[in-house]
């Protein structure tokens, strides 16, 4: 059962990894005011010589555009203006956070969580345990399989490390962030510096 308060956990983050090249890419090609079905439409056709290969397909363009949806204009122009690399795959990592209400609990309640009582690894089994968890009161993440489970540790442990918040080797990693960015952060919703380990909570001014 989903409480009223809270987004249902929609678990369709089972392909790709982070799509930064792809996002950005996507993100231009977005027009003010367009519907983000009709940006993957356009993106699908013009995918052969705008994008990289591996997002010249619909589910690729579909799960890029359930991400960039999210961020707010302000966020979407920093992306294509203003950000570095670093910045834009932080940037990317809130939009996967937000479109995705386990990996924003993840972040917070798994990640964070271990970095700030210094177990810097990072187990596999810490997706199992999270997702069994929740599993217990929330039928859609119980009725799960095993392999989508599997393909969804697998997905979520790639965009972790290519947001650079999780090394190769599984070691959680400090979150490294631009005046700009947190600013932009702080701005909106300053929770979210909890996805990133190692960075402080701010308090918003009343």
């Amino acid at each position: 059962m989903t409480s009223a308060s809270q987004p249902a956990y929609r678990m369709s983050f089972t392909t790709g990894g982070l799509f930064s090249q792809e996002s950005v890419e996507v993100a231009r090609l977005h027009r003010d005011g367009e519907a983000w079905e009709d940006t993957a439409r356009r993106a699908l056709v013009k995918g052969a010589t705008v994008l990289p290969k591996s997002a010249s397909n619909r589910r690729s363009l579909r799960e890029i555009t359930n991400r960039l949806r999210v961020l707010t204009d302000t966020e979407r122009h920093f992306l294509l203006e203003g950000a570095d690399r670093t910045d834009q795959q932080a940037l990317l990592w809130i939009a996967t956070c937000r479109a995705y209400r386990f990996v924003g609990e993840f972040a917070v309640e798994v990640l964070r969580e271990r970095y700030l009582s210094y177990q810097m690894d990072l187990p596999r089994s810490s997706f199992d345990i999270a997702l069994e968890n929740k599993a217990e009161w929330n039928e859609g993440l119980a009725s799960l399989s095993m392999s989508t489970r599997s393909k969804l540790r697998q997905v979520l442990f790639r965009i972790m490390r290519e947001a650079g918040i999780l090394s190769q080797d599984n070691r959680i990693q400090a979150a490294i962030l631009s005046s700009q960015l947190r600013t932009l952060i702080q701005e909106h919703k300053p929770a979210e510096l909890a996805y990133f380990p190692g960075i402080p909570l701010v308090e918003r001014n009343p």
